[in-house]
């Protein structure tokens, strides 16, 4: 038992460490540099909030580790990048409809008297806002941005232009929001979007607290956690952490193959930025000032499936798969789901933990390159495999008080009874589509020790048996948990940002 707890504790830090902070964070050496582009979760899901079954819920966030004091410059968006949320709706791993977002940002220079003397000169403030901040006059810069929807290639497909809309000032502190609450003021800017003939929509694009989980302290202090302990007996260390979430709430009927019939749908983020900068060696006052940027867009981000880019591609390769595009999955990074080095690594150093052997690992193609037959598989007969989230439109969505965190792996006895907070299998949660309160950190490491070949299905559907994967059904958590029900039950679901300072 002690050496296989150590095999444990060993798959752990290699699986958990790479992702530390989020589910795709500083995952690949150029990301580190940009930060404004770095996509670290991508949720959808068939929206839960009341009356709202007929609708899908798409959250991209991006810029995260954001300390909520980070003043006097906040967390805008890059205004010199394209965001954008891709769907294929039809199995080829290409996009068929994409919604772009281009931010930009203003500046509004508040200049005072500082001796009260009118013959004097005006001195623009050091601080973001000289009073209420939720009015935009008292507030030194702001955000807008324009969504556009696009039908066919991203870059050259049909355009159609959905509306202008602002963004929330971030969450600077009680102080500056003493006139009204934040939730409140957040919610104004919750806008819909029309989407013609299939419908309208919502959008909101604004700072939300962190909703990933983990016990990130004990994972560099020598992997100083239990992972056969309890799954909520660690500390979450991004508690105190702010995104900015990219959050769309969108009519099924918008999404989906009209023509095909097929109720799955496939989406991945990306950010792109423009192929050359030149810096200005004299800026002039003003924002967006000290460099020029031009050239084709060029893709640095890119986020479909959780812990893809942090645990199954190596680390030649990661910056190759930020700049690739789904359809091309297969012959640039079959291998690494084919025959993924975490569970050999943990096999060679602990026998007594040992590997799957059913190479190449079906399994794994299945959980993260075509979805599972019957749950979330297209049902194109010539499907690309590939990684994006995938979703099928026609799975109900099911309550936050009875979501099983474990979502689809829930299925398989002895997990089942493991998943918080009730008990039974719930096919509603990822790897078909992911929600906020899914733990895609414990279930993406039970998933690579093999536990599909336990999930009883049929061998068409999971082509491993349970003796492929021996160490397949251990309950491996890293400690920390998030469920659905310490989210928000309404659009956009994650919670309000951590304020950067409370009143005294």
């Amino acid at each position: 038992m002690k050496h296989a707890t150590k095999a444990l504790i060993a798959a752990m830090a290699l699986c958990v460490s790479a992702s530390a902070v989020a589910s795709s964070h500083r995952e690949a050496p150029s990301i580190t540099k940009t930060p404004k582009v770095d996509a670290s979760d991508f949720y959808m899901f068939n929206s839960y909030e009341a009356n709202r079954g007929d609708y899908v819920t798409i959250i991209a966030n991006y810029l995260p580790l954001q300390d909520a004091y980070g003043g006097p410059n906040y967390f805008a968006l890059d205004p010199d990048a394209l965001y954008e949320i891709h769907i294929d709706n039809n199995g080829d791993a290409v996009e068929d409809i994409t919604f772009q977002f281009d931010f930009t940002q203003n500046l509004n220079s508040i200049e005072i008297d500082s001796d009260g003397n009118p013959s004097t000169p005006k001195v623009a403030i050091p601080l973001s806002n000289a009073g209420d901040a939720s009015q935009a006059a008292n507030v030194q810069t702001s955000e807008s941005y324009n969504v556009t929807m696009v039908k066919g290639d991203r870059r050259s497909g049909a355009r159609t232009p959905l509306g202008n809309f602002n963004k929330p000032f971030d969450y600077i502190g009680t102080k500056s929001f003493k006139e009204i609450d934040y939730p409140t003021y957040a919610r104004s800017f919750i806008q819909p979007l029309n989407l013609g003939s299939c419908g309208k929509g919502r959008v909101f694009v604004g700072q939300r607290a962190e909703g990933f989980a983990i016990d990130l302290g004990r994972v560099f202090d020598l992997v100083n956690l239990n992972p056969l302990g309890s799954r909520t007996g660690g500390t979450n260390i991004l508690a105190d952490k702010n995104v900015t979430s990219i959050a769309m709430e969108v009519p099924k009927s918008c999404l989906v193959n009209s023509t095909g019939n097929d109720p799955v749908i496939g989406a991945w983020t990306t950010a792109s930025v423009r192929q050359a900068t030149l810096v200005n060696p004299s800026p002039a006052s003003g924002i967006s000032t000290t460099a020029k940027k031009g050239g084709a867009w060029t893709q640095v981000s890119r986020l479909g499936m959780p812990l893809v880019n942090e645990v199954v591609i190596g680390l030649k390769d990661k910056d190759k798969f930020n700049a690739s595009e789904p359809k091309d999955d297969v012959a640039n990074f079959k291998n690494y789901v084919f025959y993924p080095t975490l569970p050999a690594l943990i096999q060679t150093l602990y026998p007594t933990a040992p590997a799957p052997t059913n190479f190449p690992r079906q399994d794994l193609v299945t959980a993260f390159l075509t979805g599972v037959p019957t749950v979330n598989k297209p049902i194109n007969a010539n499907q690309v495999p590939a990684d994006m989230l995938r979703l099928n439109t026609d799975i109900a969505a099911v309550a936050a008080d009875d979501q099983n965190d474990l979502g689809l792996l829930s299925i398989i006895s002895g997990i089942q009874t493991d998943g918080r907070p009730n008990a039974g299998a719930d096919t509603a949660g990822f790897p078909n589509g992911r929600r906020p309160g899914d733990d895609v950190t414990d279930i993406a490491l039970r998933v690579s020790m093999g536990a599909l070949c336990h999930s009883g299905l049929d061998a068409k559907v999971i082509p491993c048996a349970p003796g492929d994967a021996k160490a397949g059904k251990a309950l491996l958590t890293d400690g920390t948990l998030k469920p659905a029900t310490e989210f928000d039950s309404v659009f956009p679901y994650l919670k309000t940002p951590n304020p950067g300072a409370t009143s005294q």
